[in-house]
């Protein structure tokens, strides 16, 4: 049995937490994944995967083993990458990660675009909101949302600021009244996202510079558009980007207040393991990144 197809497959098994979600990502049947795996085990002469009912998790050598593979197959699809270069045809496996609330709302369609475009190129499009090691995990590219002096061992590419504010429904804020200073948010229900680094205090930023606040959360959550359904359910006060509540401020269903003491702005990045920098497929994604998201952001043309 292909001996490199079995270390892509080991693999993916790995990245994906099993038989079956590895079977879909590959395009085929769970039982020859599973051939896959076993033919490889056998030729190491060792167990790779702890296999139960419930999951499938890595050995001690597989974990060592699993880090060499990633290496290799990053390798090769570098390899692949460079012949496609001189071609100008950008080819291979592209691995996406990305926020999740910014990839179902707007990642998508670039990235269904990028595939119409560029037909011999697969993309993974991996969406969580946690912190990812690209070159552990075996990421080409990393977009996340960071402040803007993000320190990074990784090629860092700026596409576009991320503009955060505060809003409610004007029902919760005829109800409850409007804050009119940031020590208001206090006495008002507070929807607070989970991975912010200030705890339960928001970040102000007004007309006497920084302010750390401390809310009154009655929600919190690790995804933004959690927080937009309960404020657009008359439940609160959110702190979001624009990327998630600039429809619903278009709108008229979400309302900003405290303008005057908005949040700093976020920044969008893309981010690449150094040794990536010169791939074909990665640089065409990239520069679709920027073309459709540089400069001021879609979802901000309209105040």
């Amino acid at each position: 049995m292909d001996r490199f197809e079995s270390i892509r497959a080991f693999t993916q098994v790995v990245q994906a937490g099993g038989f079956a979600a590895a079977a879909r990502v590959m395009g085929v049947s769970r039982s020859v994944v599973n051939k896959y795996v076993i033919a490889l085990e056998n030729d190491l002469g060792a167990q790779l995967l702890r296999r139960s009912t419930r999951q499938v998790t890595p050995t001690e050598t597989g974990h060592a083993f699993y880090d060499r593979c990633v290496q290799i197959l990053a390798e090769f699809d570098d390899a692949v990458a460079a012949v496609a270069e001189l071609q100008d045809a950008p080819a291979g496996n592209l691995r996406v990660n990305a926020p999740m609330s910014f990839g179902i709302a707007h990642l998508g369609t670039v990235v269904g675009d990028y595939l119409a475009k560029y037909p011999n190129v697969h993309v993974e499009l991996v969406l969580n909101d946690r912190f990812v090691d690209s070159i552990e995990e075996g990421f080409d590219v990393t977009v996340r949302v960071a402040e803007p002096d993000v320190l990074t061992s990784l090629i860092t590419r700026e596409i576009a600021p991320v503009k955060r504010v505060l809003c409610a429904s004007p029902a919760y804020l005829a109800n409850a009244g409007e804050p009119l200073q940031p020590a208001d948010l206090r006495t008002h229900r507070c929807l607070h996202y989970g991975y912010l680094a200030s705890g339960n205090h928001w970040r102000l930023r007004g007309p006497r510079g920084d302010e750390l606040v401390a809310i009154n959360c009655v929600m919190w959550s690790n995804n933004g558009d959690a927080l937009k359904q309960a404020a657009l359910r008359d439940q609160g006060i959110a702190l979001l980007p624009t990327f998630i509540v600039g429809d619903a401020l278009q709108s008229g269903t979400l309302r900003t207040v405290l303008a005057d003491h908005a949040p700093a702005d976020l920044t969008l990045f893309a981010l690449y393991p150094r040794h990536r920098h010169l791939s074909t497929k990665l640089r065409h994604f990239v520069d679709l990144l920027v073309e459709r998201f540089g400069g001021r952001p879609y979802w901000d043309l309209v105040d």
